[in-house]
């Protein structure tokens, strides 16, 4: 995967740019990439994976101005991906858990690790410092919240009560951004 972001990535920066021809070659190196993302799923028919890489293909170009220039781009791509895959999953009334806390335990280097890492971060900088730093303590590195505590410079029942209100704080930041 960090060769296709090799690729994407100027593209991305020229078609920004105004280069008609390299938005075109971007979206059609991306286009497989989604279309193997979509199937993994593993939905009735293709119809389902082609209606989905178009949704998010549209949603790339329409959206494109918001990416970072200093980011990655699949993260960003794979991010609107999984964002119009549980949009579709809402729609056709299909319950799928998309899990968010075992695919940031589980992040590493694939695109769709990196987009959750990429939505993960986003969502933990709208944190206050001391509370990020139990919550990756906590949750993403193991440490008990003893330890978490005494990293953050805190009792152990402060980090527990801080914590709690950090995770409190981030799943309804989540649920007004889907609504």
């Amino acid at each position: 995967m960090k060769a296709l972001e090799a690729r994407l990535k100027p593209l991305m920066i020229a078609g920004l740019d105004g280069e008609s021809r390299a938005w075109r070659e971007f979206l059609m190196l991306l286009r497989p990439a989604l279309h193997a993302y979509f199937n993994r799923r593993q939905f009735h028919g293709d119809a389902d994976v082609e209606d989905l890489v178009q949704d998010a293909l549209l949603a790339i170009h329409t959206k494109r101005e918001t990416w970072r220039r200093a980011d990655p781009v699949t993260p960003w791509c794979f991010t609107i991906a999984r964002y119009k895959l549980i949009d579709h999953l809402r729609k056709s009334g299909r319950a799928k858990l998309v899990p968010l806390v075992d695919d940031l335990v589980m992040a590493s280097d694939g695109v769709e690790d990196g987009a959750v890492r990429h939505d993960l971060d986003r969502l933990l900088d709208t944190a206050p410092a001391r509370q990020r730093a139990l919550i990756e303590d906590v949750r993403l590195s193991g440490f008990s919240l003893a330890e978490a505590g005494k990293r953050a410079g805190m009792t152990e029942g402060a980090a527990k009560v801080s914590l709690h209100r950090a995770m409190k704080a981030l799943m309804k930041r989540v649920g007004d951004r889907e609504h």
